[in-house]
Formats: structure tokens, sequence, C-alpha cells
């Protein structure tokens, strides 16, 4: 659950919009990203091991966007989505963000309105009609964005069944398929692949459907409803200050004080979700279903810094400031959360060996 990975471009402003997905089609069309200077920064964030596969000038850059790719390289903004989103984030920082806590991506000064307009519909209109920017004109404003959990429900698999018996699990929802950092398009084979894997085996299923005593469905019921009779604080704020601490303190880049700090946090808003108060009917109510959704975010949340507390190391989408590089020693351990009582237990689970065979193309792909 440490292992989270960052979009590196989802809108920022306003705050009604933020988070939803910038697609990266808009830097391989030609977007760069600038900071408040105007400065295009990426080229001072090229990882060692990427030197001499991307553009070190603008020109080489540009002329790669323009066609012209055989005696020039990569533009830097297309590197790895956490090479840019750590990169946004430093930049931020140290100050030279945007107001609303991003950077600018701009297209504008490098294609046509009408190139724009062909190759960029949705997000033409997405920003058109949700932030009042004209994408052909002007920049726009964007930020890291929490993108996929490569962690999850722990499946068997060959069936993806989880521990709970008769509970299936695929896609995003099930953990381990993907390592520590999923490769771009890798999840719709996860679904395809994992999906019918999951429906075979539950269908092959047989006899009778588990019984569930009366007396939990009732308590179950009560317990989802308890919201319209309490005058408590309102969801969404309990919503908005959880996604503060964990953007504050888990997120792109963690160390121990933070981690510590938000699971000190995550304790103080387990008491105000248990608290909140709705109104209104049944009949699809958000804030109702937010105060459901409260505790799954929780959990969630708990899980995912209890984690990455626990590794000590960086590693694919998990990144420690104290501990900035990748242990040996933890390459082939999992961490594995399960619930006791009111708790959550971590442990460290040992994986087998990689076969030879899968490891000589991994040492060939480095």
């Amino acid at each position: 659950m440490e292992f989270v990975q960052f979009h590196p471009t989802g809108m920022v402003w306003p705050p009604s919009v933020r988070g939803i997905l910038v697609t990266e089609g808009v830097r391989g069309e030609g977007g760069v990203l600038k900071n408040n200077k105007g400065e295009r920064f990426m080229f001072r964030y090229m990882p060692e091991m990427y030197k001499g596969d991307f553009a070190d000038t603008e020109a080489e850059a540009d002329a790669w966007v323009k066609g012209e790719r055989k005696k020039n390289r990569r533009p830097p903004e297309l590197l790895t989505r956490d090479v840019v989103a750590k990169a946004i984030k430093k930049e931020v920082e140290e100050g030279r963000g945007t107001e609303h806590g991003g950077v600018f991506l701009d297209i504008a000064s490098k294609q046509s309105p009408d190139y724009i307009k062909k190759k960029l519909p949705s997000m033409y209109h997405q920003f058109k009609e949700l932030a009042h920017v004209d994408i052909t004109k002007d920049a726009m404003e964007i930020g890291p964005t929490t993108h996929y959990v490569m962690g999850g429900v722990k499946v068997d698999a060959e069936t993806q069944e989880s521990t709970v018996p008769g509970l299936y699990a695929a896609g995003e929802v099930g953990g381990g398929m993907h390592g520590a950092n999923r490769l771009g398009g890798n999840s719709l084979s996860d679904l395809l692949v994992f999906g019918r894997r999951a429906g075979q085996h539950a269908a092959a299923k047989r006899g009778a459907a588990p019984k569930i005593p009366d007396a939990e469905i009732e308590a179950a019921m009560r317990d989802a409803l308890g919201a319209f009779e309490r005058e408590g604080e309102n969801p969404y704020a309990v919503q908005s200050a959880l996604q503060k601490v964990m953007q504050r303190h888990a997120s792109i880049i963690r160390d121990k004080g933070g981690l510590e700090t938000a699971l000190a946090e995550l304790e103080k808003l387990k008491a105000r979700a248990r608290k909140v108060g709705v109104t209104g009917s049944r009949e699809y109510n958000p804030g109702w279903h937010t105060s459901i959704d409260l505790r799954s975010l929780l959990v969630v949340s708990e899980a995912s810094a209890r984690a990455a507390l626990e590794r000590t190391e960086s590693r694919g989408a998990h990144t420690r400031s104290d501990y900035p590089d990748s242990d040996p020693k933890q390459e082939r351990e999992q961490i594995a959360i399960k619930k006791e009582g009111d708790r959550m237990v971590v442990r460290r689970e040992s994986q087998p060996p990689l076969p030879d065979d899968l490891m000589t193309l991994i040492k060939e792909g480095k």
C-alpha cells in the first residue's frame, strides 16, 4: 500500500475540479512545463540513468515534437511519471509554483489553435467548461494528482480470490500485480486478464451462498443511516481535511516524521468521521455517500501511511527522503497489513526469488 502512483498533471484550479486528470497527450503534442518565472524547468531534473535518452536543449526537444526524430531526442517533459511529478513538487516547494500550488503546462506557445483543437479536443473542452481557460491562448495550471495504487487486497494469483471466502478482487483493487510502479497501459491488461480469471473462478463456485445473520444486516443498515440522526460536522469538511493531511505528510516524497504526523492526524479524523451528520433524503445524496466513503478513505490512508513508514528505502513509486536509496534486502519483501480488532497490524512477508529467465530480462532492460 506504500506504492502510490502520482500522475504529474491534474487540474489544480478551481477547487471544484482539483485532481481531474490532464492527459499525457498534452505533453506528447508539445506541451511544456514552466514555473512562475516562465522557466522550462524539466531540463534540470534529468536522472542520471536517463541522460542520453532525452533532449538537453529546447531546440532539440522542439525539433523532436515537430517530427525530426532521427537526430533528436524526446523532450524531458516525457520522462517517467514519478520523475516529472517529483520535479513539479520541488518547484512548488521552492517557491516557483503558481498561486494555487501548481505549475504551468503550456501548449499555446508551441502549437496553433487549430492543431490543439484537432489533437486535444477533450482537453480544450475540459478547460474551457470547467476552468474557463482557453488552452489555445493560455497555459493550464496543473499539479501531481493521485492516480493509481499498486497495493490492494491480497488475492490468489490464479483465482483472484481473497482471504475472505467468496470475495474476489481484480484490477486496481487487487494488490501485487504491478510491483512497485505500474507501467502505462498495464492497468487495462490487468483488468482484462485477471477480471476474466476472477469471473471464471467465481462462476465455477458451487453450493449455497453464505448465510448472513439478520442481526448483522440490521446493524449495518443502522450504521449506514446513522448520519441522518446526527447534527454533526459536514462530511465534506472531514474529507477535505483528510486530503490535506495526506498531501502534506504522505504524498510523493515521505519521511519518518511526516508519516508519524499523518498517522496521529488520522486518529483525530477517525473520531470526526464518526460524528458527521447529513440532511436531505436517501435519493442521490452525495453528502450521505461521502459520510460512508470516509470509512474506506481512512482505512486506505492509514494502510498507505503505515506501509510507507515500514519500508525504509526508496523504490518505484515510494520515495523516502530519509532513505533515498533502494535496499537490496527489502527487494523481495512485501508489507502486509491485517486488521486485528480495532487496529492494523503490519508485517513483512518474504517473496520467492525471481525465476532466472525473468531476472535476465530485467537486467537487460536496465
